[in-house]
């Protein structure tokens, strides 16, 4: 939704996202700044159906300050791990990030009753179940997806990443079995693609993980954000740049980009899809939102979007034949079939007569591959923790590009928050108070909060206009 109300709708048809003109239905207006609801038509076409009542989200990631009055009503007590994928003994209900609160802004996004700050998220009476993970690891991830299945979760949502690129498949075994216990639970899995498309294009767990609903970014022209990651396992896309959000203090960000972003709306829009369809199953809720999907990126499935932007007015409607792709548990499916002969114990393959273990040969090409598989892990930490000490996401040396994706350490000192800030180089507001802040531009430049108006010339009189969506089914 732009400023302008004119501008607003015509972004919201040439987005093909809502079906209907875009009005402010209750009586806390939402900010001007939250363009996404004007794209879906939040309060009139989806809100009247489901705001997300009865599923809870799982927030994997910095904890969220539960006590803002915004969120208090919407979290409930969860689980700390460390490293290992041990409980801690924390509940995770405070936000653990040392910067502006990664965790509480995702879960604004998502659950934010907007009673305080008039900061909505898109499922606002949807539960959050806070956790806070350390880093992903194999034996972390696992533990804290088993957990937030265990405990009530519908959706589970990572808006992190970690490099995944000397695990076979690109995921960990470990992790395959949890997304397998997790599927067999009926619970989403949604997670962000990566913010370094544009530089190293890393391949990032959990989104590379089979069975993960995997979101690329867009930005408010409606293009791909620069930023997003290039890879196959890109499942859809979702609003990720000038999105702002909460943070730990309460104060609002109105700007700031990243696939975080996009995965925390994906999330929120399976949990008013699952507020809808209580007996929906996850596969289902998941073959919605990515048949239902517009495209917007290259034509056809796309390594920045995927299938395409989700629409969630579409999806609600229901109407994807069962026999529709799935790819996202087509990928699970096939990794269940390699997997100890389709699913079971710790996810190996089972031995065969060729195994060196049963034929008896010498064990000299298992030492040599071990040394080799040292080797690699070593070089792989030494780039880690030179591109951690570099700025995480940014080019070593240069600017510091995109914040990383995640509740690492985000961006140098001096620059503005990963999902919060403004442009135009003025400092950044005071923390705290709950109040809307909006830098005002350069003179004489466009306001960078404010989306130019659609180019192209009107329909002729009589046709049907191509910016417009199309008319309700």
């Amino acid at each position: 939704m732009r400023r302008l109300i004119q501008t607003a709708t015509a972004a919201a048809a040439a987005v093909g996202l809502a079906l209907g003109p875009v009005t402010v239905a209750q009586a806390a207006p939402i900010s001007p700044n939250e363009w996404w609801f004007g794209a879906w038509n939040m309060t009139t076409d989806v809100w009247p159906q489901t705001k997300g009542a009865g599923v809870t989200v799982a927030v994997v990631d910095t904890g969220v300050n539960a006590s803002l009055p915004d969120l208090k009503d919407a979290v409930v007590p969860g689980k700390e791990f460390n490293a290992s994928g041990q409980p801690t003994g924390g509940n995770a209900m405070r936000d653990q990030d040392d910067a502006e609160g990664h965790g509480t802004a995702m879960a604004s996004l998502i659950a934010s009753r907007g009673t305080h700050s008039g900061f909505y998220g898109i499922a606002p009476q949807a539960k959050i179940l806070p956790i806070h993970e350390p880093g992903l690891s194999p034996d972390a991830t696992s533990a804290v997806i088993r957990y937030a299945v265990d405990n009530g979760a519908k959706v589970i949502n990572f808006s992190q990443g970690s490099s995944s690129a000397v695990y076979p498949g690109h995921c960990p075994p470990k992790m395959v079995q949890a997304l397998k216990y997790a599927d067999e639970k009926n619970v989403v899995v949604v997670a962000a693609a990566g913010n370094s498309g544009d530089y190293n294009n890393d391949v990032e767990m959990p989104g590379s993980c089979p069975g993960v609903l995997t979101v690329g970014a867009i930005n408010r022209q409606l293009k791909p954000w620069e930023h997003t990651q290039r890879q196959d396992y890109v499942t859809v896309g979702a609003p990720g740049a000038d999105v702002g959000g909460m943070g730990k203090t309460g104060h609002v960000y109105n700007s700031g980009a990243g696939t975080s972003q996009a995965a925390a709306l994906t999330s929120g829009a399976v949990a008013l899809i699952r507020g809808k369809f209580p007996q929906m199953t996850a596969r289902r809720a998941v073959q919605l939102l990515t048949n239902t999907a517009k495209d917007f990126g290259k034509p056809g499935k796309d390594d920045q979007l995927g299938y395409g932007v989700i629409s969630i007015p579409r999806a609600l409607k229901n109407n994807v034949p069962q026999t529709a792709q799935n790819p996202v548990y087509s990928r699970l499916d096939k990794a269940a079939v390699k997997g100890a002969g389709g699913g079971g114990g710790n996810g190996t393959a089972p031995k065969t007569k060729n195994d060196s273990s049963d034929s008896g040969g010498s064990n000299m090409p298992l030492v040599i591959g071990g040394l080799v598989v040292v080797v690699v892990l070593i070089g792989v930490g030494v780039f880690i923790v030179l591109r951690r000490r570099s700025g995480s996401g940014g080019k070593p040396g240069g600017p510091s590009g995109p914040f990383p994706n995640g509740p690492q350490q985000m961006g140098q000192p001096g620059m503005p928050p990963s999902f919060g800030g403004h442009t135009g180089g003025q400092p950044l507001p005071p923390q705290g108070g709950g109040q809307q802040f909006q830098a005002p531009p350069p003179q004489g430049r466009p306001n960078p909060n404010m989306a130019p108006p659609l180019n192209g010339p009107p329909a002729p009189q009589g046709q049907p206009n191509p910016h417009l969506a199309p008319p309700p089914e």
